[in-house]
C-alpha cells in the first residue's frame, strides 16, 4: 500500500496513457492536418520511421562519427555463441560491458555483463538482435533534448536531464535488500533486482561503500531524473551542434551523453553518446518530481510541435510521409518486438 500511495501521489509513475491522454489531441490535429497519424518519420528522414519505432540502434550508430560513440558490434539473433565471442574480440571489448535489443523498449533486457557464462546465457535466451558495447566510462549522464529546422545551421537544446542511478550506500549493517527498501523509487525495482542479483541482495554493505545496482540511466529502471535545464549555455549549444551537424538527417530528438564534468562537456572533451532517440524522444526533464502534471503537458505539447514543423519542412523537400497503411505494418512488428523483449 505504501508503494501504491507513492505511485498515486507522483506523477511520474502514472500509465503513459493518462499522461499523454490530453496530448493525443493535438497529435490528432496534426494528423489531420498532414493526412496521416504517422506523420514523423520525416523529423529525421535518415533514422527508420523517424526513429519513432522499429528504429535500429546500429543503424544510428552508423550515422555518427565513431569518435562519439563506445565500441559497438552487432549481433544477429541465433548467432552461434562461438561467433559471438569472436566478434567481441576482434572489437577489443573487454569485460564488464553492455548488451542491449538493437531494437529496444525502455531500457528491457539491457544488462552489464560481467563473465563469459552471463554472456552465454544472454545470448541463449535472446530471440532478437542486440549489441555487445564497451563500457563508457564517464560516472554522469544526461539526455539533452536538441530541435534544429532543416532550414538551419545551428540547432538549440529545448532541455536537459541529469540522471541519478540506483546506488545504495552501505551503513555496515543493512544488507543490500534493506537498503533498498528504505527508498521507494529503488524498491519498484527489487522484484527485478532480485531475478538479476539473487543471494547477493542479502549480502551487508560495508560502511559508505556504494553500489550502483543498474549502471544506467533508465527511469523505467530506478533512476531520478532531475531537470538540468540550467546548464544550457552556448559553449554547450556549440558542442553538440558541432557534432548533431555530423549526423547526416538529424533534426529531432534525445541524446543520451555520459560525461566527466560539465566543463569538460562544454569544451567537447570526454564524454561518449550512449545513444540517440529519434522522434519517440521524450523531454525527460518533465519527470523530475519537482514538476507539476502541468508543466509537462506544456513540454510535451511544445516538443510535439517542433516535431510537426520539421516533419512538414522535410516533407515539402519531397520526403513522403508514411500512409496510414504503412505506418500500422510498422506498428504491428513494434508490438512483436516488445512482446519478445518483455519475455525476455
Amino acid at each position: 500500500m505504501r508503494l501504491f500511495f507513492h505511485k498515486l501521489t507522483n506523477w511520474e509513475y502514472w500509465p503513459s496513457e493518462i499522461v499523454y491522454f490530453p496530448i493525443n489531441f493535438l497529435w490528432a490535429f496534426y494528423a489531420l492536418r498532414t493526412k496521416t497519424i504517422f506523420f514523423f518519420n520525416t523529423s529525421n528522414p535518415t533514422m527508420r520511421n523517424g526513429g519513432f519505432f522499429m528504429e535500429s540502434k546500429k543503424e544510428i550508430y552508423d550515422l555518427i562519427p565513431q569518435k562519439y560513440y563506445p565500441k559497438t558490434e552487432f549481433i544477429k539473433e541465433k548467432t552461434a555463441f562461438e561467433e559471438v565471442l569472436i566478434a567481441k574480440e576482434n572489437s577489443n571489448i573487454s569485460f564488464p560491458f553492455i548488451v542491449k535489443p538493437d531494437i529496444g523498449l525502455r531500457g528491457s533486457a539491457v544488462k552489464k555483463i560481467k563473465s563469459v557464462a552471463e554472456l552465454e546465457n544472454y545470448n541463449n535466451h535472446a530471440n532478437f538482435d542486440y549489441l555487445v558495447q564497451d563500457l563508457i566510462p564517464f560516472p554522469n549522464e544526461v539526455g539533452i533534448f536538441y530541435v534544429r529546422f532543416p532550414n538551419q545551421e545551428k540547432g538549440k537544446i529545448t532541455g536537459i536531464v541529469a540522471k541519478e542511478f540506483l546506488i545504495v550506500t552501505g551503513d555496515g549493517k543493512s544488507t543490500i535488500k534493506e537498503l533498498i527498501k528504505q527508498n521507494p523509487r529503488f524498491e519498484m525495482q527489487l522484484t527485478t533486482l532480485e531475478k538479476e542479483y539473487k543471494n547477493k541482495l542479502n549480502e551487508v554493505l560495508p560502511k559508505e561503500e556504494k553500489l550502483n545496482l543498474v549502471p544506467f540511466g533508465n527511469h523505467c529502471r530506478g533512476s531520478k531524473f532531475v531537470d538540468a535545464s540550467y546548464l544550457i549555455s552556448d559553449k554547450l549549444t556549440d558542442v553538440i551542434n558541432e557534432m548533431c551537424l555530423q549526423i547526416d538527417g538529424f533534426y529531432f530528438g534525445r541524446l543520451d551523453i555520459m560525461y566527466n564534468s560539465i566543463a569538460e562537456l562544454e569544451t567537447g572533451k570526454n564524454f561518449q553518446v550512449v545513444e540517440i532517440n529519434g522522434a519517440a524522444s521524450e523531454p525527460t526533464h518533465i519527470y523530475d518530481p519537482k514538476h507539476s502534471i502541468f508543466f509537462a503537458w506544456k513540454e510535451l505539447a511544445r516538443h510535439i510541435t517542433y516535431m510537426y514543423k520539421i516533419s512538414i519542412e522535410n516533407n515539402k523537400k519531397g520526403i513522403p510521409f508514411l500512409t496510414n497503411k504503412q505506418g500500422m505494418y510498422q506498428y504491428r512488428l513494434h508490438l512483436e518486438q516488445n512482446k519478445k523483449i518483455c519475455n525476455f
